[in-house]
């Protein structure tokens, strides 16, 4: 009896010793051979494993994924684990050595730690994907390229196809186009937003409506690009924000028979989207400046110059920095009504540069032409615009010159008024150069403007210049620092005789703007009222 008694002990007595650990360990272990079955199991591995028994060959198990990791055998049978799935958990399998050549995997569940690791590396890629949309998001500010660039990334990253809706545009709906190839195609269509189901909300600002709620199948046909392949299995539409109004809305499409829209997915969308409609919102709001900025600059910029009556007019205009097109210089010509009526010409130095001064500019500008009617009295003209800078309590003074001007037989009668201005020079047909016996006070600093006007007339192919002191006060020369000065001028302007107009202004713009270099300048302007020679002569220009 106790030999029984001691026999049934040692049956049911587990096994011990390093060699059987493993049928006692929490977690699933198994033992395969090197012909890739499975030898045995522990409790946790055949829970796991349901069904699995020894002398399984793995390829019949879930884990036909060690069938081809069977390590050399040896007591260094491997220490790099294998990872795999079982059903929808994570097992990493670590190796060591069995009886037999056999290998003993323990089986350790790392679902929580690989799904951080994707989720982590997903973040990471998305993070990326936003850095870099971004950049070229913000690489242009033209809002049809913008667009598409939106389709592009979208379809390329996002979804199978993508759909970018712009605001209406009166009874216009602008939408761009763009598959997974990368093709962008743009239309104009004469839809309603309220045929695609949360598209008007979208266009409104309003929060997206999940994807789950929209049926694919709703969906017109021009909300669907052409040449989709397969009818759409899953919608995301999301709205574009903008600053402070939305810049539009995104339309993401998938296949039927891939995977649904995610709620992760979603919230990514709207990530890139809230970038999409920023970069969106800055290149409509640059194109609305831009098309205020070319209208108003229309006015600002001086006018293209011509013979009027038989007298020849040219003007040359430069702005003190390349990248600004005006400035505190200006000048206009108003013809006269009838050819013996007189031109009449201005010719004006705001103080200061760039805009600011521009827009002062823009108002001496229109009104002098509001004082038209009253332009033969050069006195006059003066003191009402006078009263009027001084009405804008502006800092800011203005010197002007005032020519008006007309055909007398074969020569041009000028009568001229400086008004703080520098005087203008006249080139004679012998080359002599003399200033104008004008001269006054400035514009809108006292209370009245005192001013001298000259009359003088010129024979054919003599020339009148009116120019800024953009032009003499040019630093320059060797060292840099030294004016261009009168002197200079006068001297450059010797060689201008019988030349036209338009030569005599190209001519003394080259000449500052060699003097000045690269160096710091003013705004310059230039003007030249020349007698043309009559019946073409050599005072005539080319082509007339």
């Amino acid at each position: 009896m106790q030999a029984s008694s001691s026999g049934s002990q040692d049956v049911d007595r587990a096994p011990s010793g390093p060699a059987q650990a493993w049928r006692n360990a929490p977690c699933p272990v198994v033992v395969t051979t090197g012909g890739g079955a499975l030898a045995d199991l522990n409790g946790a591995a055949e829970l796991l494993l349901a069904g699995a028994r020894p002398g399984t060959p793995l390829a019949g198990t879930p884990l036909s994924w060690l069938a081809g990791a069977h390590p050399a055998p040896g007591p260094d049978a491997g220490s790099g684990p294998v990872g795999g799935r079982v059903g929808e958990r994570s097992f990493a399998a670590y190796p060591t050595g069995g009886d037999g050549g056999d290998t003993v995997w323990w089986l350790l569940d790392d679902t929580e730690e690989q799904a951080a690791r994707t989720a982590l590396r997903e973040e990471r890629e998305r993070s990326a994907f936003l850095a870099s949309a971004s950049d070229e998001l913000l690489a242009s500010l033209n809002v049809d390229r913008s667009m598409e660039t939106v389709a592009r990334l979208s379809a390329r990253h996002l979804a199978d196809a993508a759909v970018v809706v712009a605001p209406p545009s009166g009874r216009w709906l602008p939408v761009t186009y763009a598959d997974s190839s990368g093709e962008v195609t743009f239309r104009r269509l004469g839809a309603q937003a309220e045929d695609v189901p949360g598209l008007r909300e979208a266009l409104q600002g309003f929060p997206p409506v999940p994807s789950r709620w929209i049926d694919p199948a709703a969906l017109p046909d021009w909300a669907v690009p052409e040449g989709f392949a397969g009818p759409v299995g899953s919608v995301v539409i999301t709205p574009l924000p903008g600053h402070g109004v939305p810049a539009g809305a995104l339309i993401l499409l998938r296949r039927s028979g891939t995977a649904a829209f995610s709620d992760g997915e979603e919230t990514f969308a709207r990530l890139f989207a809230t970038r999409a409609g920023a970069a969106l919102s800055a290149a409509s709001l640059y194109s609305e400046q831009a098309r205020v900025t070319r209208t108003l600059m229309r006015d600002l910029l001086p006018p293209r110059l011509r013979q009027v009556h038989g007298v020849e007019f040219a003007g040359g205009y430069r702005a003190a920095e390349h990248r600004e097109r005006v400035g505190g210089d200006f000048y206009d010509v108003h013809p006269g009504g009838a050819a013996d009526q007189e031109s009449f010409v201005v010719l004006g130095d705001v103080c200061g540069k760039g805009l600011d001064a521009a827009v002062l500019t823009g108002k001496i500008r229109n009104t002098l032409h509001a004082l038209l009617p009253l332009a033969g009295d050069h006195d006059r003209v003066l003191n009402l615009l006078n009263d009027a800078l001084l009405s804008l309590q502006d800092t800011r003074f203005a010197t002007l010159v005032l020519a008006s001007a007309v055909r007398d037989g074969e020569r041009v009668r000028l009568r001229l008024t400086s008004a703080g201005h520098p005087a203008p020079l006249l080139v004679r047909a012998d080359g002599r150069v003399e200033p104008a016996e004008t001269h006054g006070s400035l514009v809108g600093v006292l209370p009245a403007v005192r001013s001298v006007t000259a009359e003088v007339s010129l024979a054919p192919g003599e020339t009148c210049l009116l120019y800024t002191d953009g032009i003499t006060e040019a630093r320059g020369g060797p060292f840099g620092d030294e004016l261009f000065g009168e002197e200079r001028l006068q001297e450059a302007l010797t060689e201008c005789a019988g030349m036209p107009a338009e030569a005599v202004v190209e001519r003394v713009q080259m000449l500052a703007a060699q003097w000045t270099g690269g160096g710091r300048k003013d705004d310059m302007a230039v003007v030249a009222v020349t007698a043309p020679y009559p019946g073409g002569g050599p005072g005539e220009r080319a082509g007339r």
